[in-house]
């Protein structure tokens, strides 16, 4: 009995933590919505983020491909201090440029095949372009927090793991403008459904 006293510890100090993680999960709600507009192909390839969120900011890495002379993703979003790796997939060789205020930056050549990691430190909207190939054009999305998300084809997006709260909730588009403020209140263990009108 008494060998078996510290399994039993360590097994009860694992549910307690279990327990714990999954309170924690459970104390944060979703967001899900959609664009309203009347342009429907301008739907996708929104960013909706979140203002007034409190709290760290969750660094996250993604990575952009040129593939077949388009960015692909077209649209990206990341929080504040996160980095994204730009990857020549193509046979040409190519360069990046950006004269965008929340980040100006020259990658003069990137070769087939290489990659080339950027961090974005200040919020904003950043424009991609390529010198030799004026046809190419994207986006990253900057925002203050990581509680943001790009829209489907269809104008639908969720934005999970969001503290409890009211936020205002907003939308930027290359085509469209956000109509008015949007105020969404976020409940524990809840999901709460938004719709966001954007016009051009």
């Amino acid at each position: 009995m008494i060998k078996s006293t510290p399994r039993f510890i360590k097994t009860a100090l694992m549910m307690a933590s279990f327990g714990f993680i999954t309170t924690n999960a459970f104390c944060n709600g979703t967001i899900t919505g959609t664009i309203d507009t009347n342009m429907p192909k301008y739907k996708g390839d929104a960013v909706v983020y979140l203002s007034g969120v409190k709290g760290p900011v969750v660094h996250e890495h993604k990575t952009i491909e040129q593939q077949s002379l388009t960015f692909v993703p077209k649209v990206t979003t990341i929080p504040v201090g996160s980095s994204i790796v730009f990857t020549n997939n193509d046979k040409l060789n190519s360069g990046i440029t950006s004269y965008s205020p929340a980040k100006k930056f020259n990658v003069d050549k990137l070769d087939s095949g290489v990659s080339k990691r950027l961090t974005f430190d200040k919020s904003g909207v950043v424009q991609l372009l390529s010198k030799p190939h004026a046809e190419m054009t994207g986006w990253v999305i900057v925002t203050n927090n990581q509680y943001a998300a790009v829209t489907e084809h269809d104008g639908k997006f969720t934005i999970p793991n969001v503290p409890a709260g009211t936020y205002e909730i907003s939308a930027w588009s290359e085509k469209l403008k956000p109509q008015g403020k949007r105020i969404v209140k976020v409940s524990e263990g809840k999901t709460a459904p938004v719709v966001l009108k954007m016009a051009i």
